[in-house]
């Protein structure tokens, strides 16, 4: 069978959405926990890697030497072209593992809002969410360079590199596979960020969710099949 290995940071950012489409097409699915599981024992020609993410920074593998083993892990996936999906941290090891610069941003983008694709991203697996009025998820703090030899798929407004595309992989720095219920594990487990960000409070997450969440999960399904087709159709 083919198989997913999932790297989570935090037990409550976990695959979502996402685990419905790798189910549908065949994938067993494994996570591995950082900080606790041995990430080296990754065989670097896993079928498929993915990378979630989590409230730390992709720099500071002083405080979490975890994040050089990831790292390293994404040099030989990415220069390989083995199928490979980073979302929020996930994204921004990947730039970081392709040479480009990972930084904190000049403002913290939490709540929900539009991205607009980029001319290559309405041809890639995200073109399933250039309808109108379907608002994404956003949660962090960090941004990223574009690497080298990436194409950008969409930008925000506050951000230009929501996501990119390298051969078979993709980094999203927004978050497809959020869940309407899922989200209820955010706001508690993300209560003292929420709560120190201006103009982001629990009821109006809370209240975006409900208007915009189903209809981010149809479309994040359809997003995760295009994307798995797509790297099925290559190998």
């Amino acid at each position: 069978m083919k198989s997913a290995t999932v790297i989570r940071h935090i037990a409550f950012e976990d695959l979502g959405t996402l685990e419905i489409a790798l189910e549908r097409q065949g994938y067993t699915i494994k996570y591995l926990e950082a900080g606790i599981d041995d990430l080296t024992n990754i065989a670097p020609t896993e079928d498929i890697l993915i990378i979630l993410g989590g409230p730390i920074g992709a720099y500071e593998e002083r405080d979490y030497p975890f994040l050089v083993d990831e790292l390293q892990i994404l040099e030989q996936r990415l220069k390989a072209d083995l199928p490979t999906l980073g979302i929020c941290l996930g994204s921004q090891l990947m730039a970081r593992a392709l040479g480009a610069k990972v930084y904190p941003g000049g403002q913290k983008e939490i709540g929900w809002s539009n991205i607009q694709l980029t001319e290559a991203g309405q041809n890639s697996p995200l073109v399933n969410l250039n309808v109108e009025n379907t608002p994404v998820l956003h949660w962090h703090g960090d941004t990223f360079d574009l690497p080298e030899g990436a194409t950008r798929l969409a930008s925000s407004s506050l951000y230009e590199n929501q996501a990119f595309s390298y051969g078979t992989s993709m980094g999203l720095q927004f978050h497809p596979e959020v869940t309407q219920i899922g989200l209820e594990r955010w706001f508690i487990g993300h209560a003292s960020e929420i709560n120190s960000t201006p103009d982001v409070s629990v009821e109006k997450l809370r209240s975006d969710t409900v208007k915009y969440g189903h209809l981010l999960q149809e479309k994040a399904v359809e997003v995760w099949e295009n994307w798995l087709e797509s790297v099925q159709l290559v190998y």
